[in-house]
């Protein structure tokens, strides 16, 4: 069944309306631009409404004398509302005359000011004259409301969509800090947000995205600090995505991101809120969309995927120490492979004698060249990896022992692999685990692949050609203008206090330089000498403690 524009809704253009035809799963009636205008004919109106919702067996119209004197009804969805809100906050009142207006004549007119000021104590109530603005409405879970002889639709917000509560981040784990992690509603996440970030400064910018999904997208940035420009970029980007739908933030990612077909992430995701402030504050953009529990952070540069909240919690002496150990590992984890097939095939006299004569004893039975047995041994970690993420998460930990114990040292006691081969692939793969940052440390995992390839072809001279290759790609990523080596390359002696270590919070007194931001003072450094530490309980200075002895 199809209905026309004209019924139930007109239009400012009559030639359009005659020609224009609406369906339930047509996206054109969602979109504002046609000004599809609802009249006060409240018959018509219903028949448009469930003329599009016609098959929907969770959509109610429920019916009532508005004052017990004027014909009205209500749209919901049973499934996506609060019954008990309904019945007692709206429909209620409604039905029920004011005092103050018993005796007296109502206009028509008057009705809309009459149900907003005198009647309905509902906080989230608005006024629509657009029928894509009601149907909105419904589908986000809302109630819309018609009154016969009014040419308007009351949007009253009774949303109650059961979620998960909010619980520590499940794909980043917290060693100090806060416990709390995003979960798939939006607001909810906003208020984490704010939470943690009570400034007036926060900015928060909201659009919907998606023909058919309409997911709302939120923009956070803080006034003062992040660039306009930055700003207005993201927007713009966000602006011209065109999809049926938005499930996720990735999706999000893969339109906004500058290049499209390198294997690192221009765009960094997190789970955490108290993350995102942090990122906020140094003037970078935050984006999350209803329905994902993961906030994008951008402009993103290459150290943040090994940085962590932690390293600024802790002291930084030790921070520092576990940050260099964990880019230590990043680096294991990229070329160890590559430099060990390298040496066994080309360059065996950089072995030191008696680990050559081991190394030697232990390939002795091996049928394959080292490339093709590194890539084995590779290929099946990586199938072993997956299936463990795969599984349930009760057999997915039985698995992975399984495999690394029992089939591993089945491979070397049948000769198809060397114990050294198996112990350099295992020291990749928990380097690989150091990477905070899953898609990063993937980026990492895939180029292993062809550097281990160029090493059985040309020996180190193809390791070398290959991390030149790495080092000039990275060279060309930008993220929003910003170069991806950023502060290292181009230098910046004061971003570099915390490229390698994480040097003390006092020194950092500006925010990042490539973000350009607004406001670059972030910490005062200038101290007063009576603001210096004071040692009040040293023996050696307090009068009274010598008096007591």
């Amino acid at each position: 069944m199809r209905i026309r524009s004209a019924q139930g809704i007109t239009s400012k253009s009559k030639t359009k309306s005659k020609s224009r035809v609406i369906t339930k799963a047509s996206a054109p009636v969602l979109d504002p631009s046609l000004d599809l205008r609802l009249t006060d004919n409240l018959e018509h109106t219903v028949q448009a409404v469930q003329s599009i919702m016609k098959d929907d067996g969770d959509f109610i119209v429920r019916r009532f004398q508005l004052f017990g004197s004027y014909e009205a009804a209500l749209f919901f969805f049973s499934t996506t509302v609060d019954l008990e809100t309904i019945s007692n906050n709206i429909l209620k009142p409604l039905m029920q005359l004011p005092p103050q207006l018993e005796g007296k004549a109502i206009d028509p007119q008057h009705i809309s000011d009459i149900v907003l000021k005198d009647v309905l104590y509902h906080g989230g109530i608005r006024t629509w004259t657009q029928l894509s603005d009601l149907i909105s409405c419904i589908l986000r879970g809302d109630t819309a409301m018609v009154v016969d002889g009014v040419d308007q639709t009351f949007s009253i917000s009774t949303s109650n969509v059961e979620k998960r509560s909010v619980d520590q981040p499940a794909t980043e784990q917290v060693i100090r800090g806060p416990r709390e992690g995003f979960i798939e509603l939006l607001d909810k996440n906003i208020a984490l947000i704010r939470y943690r970030l009570q400034t007036p400064e926060l900015r928060i910018h909201t659009m919907e995205i998606g023909r058919r999904s309409r997911s709302k997208v939120a923009v956070f940035y803080m006034d003062g600090i992040t660039n306009q420009e930055l700003v207005e970029e993201v927007k713009r980007r966000l602006s011209l995505i065109d999809i049926d739908a938005i499930l996720d933030s990735g999706y999000l990612e893969q339109f906004i991101e500058d290049n499209h077909v390198t294997p690192f992430p221009q765009v960094q995701y997190t789970e955490r809120p108290d993350k995102v402030v942090a990122n906020l504050l140094e003037g970078r953009v935050a984006i999350m969309v209803n329905g994902s529990p993961l906030a994008l952070i951008v402009p993103t540069v290459f150290s943040q995927f090994y940085q962590t909240v932690e390293d600024y919690t802790e002291r930084f002496l030790l921070m520092s120490a576990i940050r260099l150990a964990r880019l230590v590992a990043l680096v294991f984890s990229l070329v160890f492979p590559a430099i060990y097939v390298s040496i066994i095939s080309f360059n065996p006299e950089l072995i030191p004698t008696e680990f050559a004569v081991a190394v030697a004893g232990g390939r002795a039975g091996v049928p394959f060249p080292a490339v093709i047995e590194v890539l084995i041994i590779e290929i099946s970690m990586e199938v072993l990896r997956e299936a463990t993420i795969r599984l349930p998460q009760q057999v997915g930990g039985a698995l992975s022992i399984v495999g690394v114990l029992v089939v591993g040292q089945a491979a070397v006691a049948a000769g198809f692999a060397s114990p050294i081969t198996v112990v350099i692939i295992a020291l990749t793969t928990i380097g690989s685990f150091a990477t905070p940052a899953y898609n990063a440390a993937l980026a990492l995992r895939l180029l292993r692949f062809p550097l281990i390839i160029i090493a059985g072809i040309f020996g180190l001279y193809g390791v070398v050609i290959g991390l030149i290759l790495i080092a000039n790609h990275l060279l060309s990523l930008r993220s929003f203008g910003v170069p991806y080596l950023s502060p290292l390359i181009p230098g910046s002696f004061k971003g570099m206090r915390d490229l390698l270590i994480r040097s003390p919070l006092r020194w950092m007194g500006e925010r990042p330089a490539s973000l350009q931001p607004q406001d670059k003072k972030r910490v005062t450094n200038d101290m007063n000498p009576e603001d210096q530490p004071k040692n009040v309980l040293d023996p050696s200075t307090n009068g009274s403690s010598k008096e007591g002895q």
